[in-house]
């Protein structure tokens, strides 16, 4: 729930970032006063996105093979519902890279 959380709030910064500048009408390239701009709030959301993802992809497929070793017989179902949980991860990892290319060329 933790990781949850940090990734959505770092590409809600990123979205913010971009709204910021969108209104304020500056060019990408103009650092914010804290020295962030678009494109560094755009990565730092991407690499904890991509993180996150990757540790919740290692520890689903973990505790997933584990469950087919506690309990063969169920090995289907755990497959399937291992790759749905799987690819709802991958989609949020994706969104994060949409944002990022919306905040690095706009």
């Amino acid at each position: 729930m933790k990781k949850t959380l940090l990734t959505l709030s770092a590409l809600a910064m990123g979205v913010a970032a971009h709204a910021a500048e969108a209104t304020a009408a500056a060019p990408a390239a103009v650092a914010a006063p804290g020295g962030w701009n678009a494109k560094m709030v755009a990565a730092l959301a991407l690499a904890i996105a991509a993180f996150g993802g990757a540790i919740g992809q290692g520890l689903a497929t973990g505790k997933a093979v584990e469950s087919i070793a506690r309990q063969p017989e169920a090995a289907n179902d755990i497959r399937s519902a291992l790759l749905l949980g799987l690819a709802l991860i991958e989609a949020l990892t994706i969104y994060a890279l949409l944002i990022a290319f919306v905040a690095f060329f706009f």
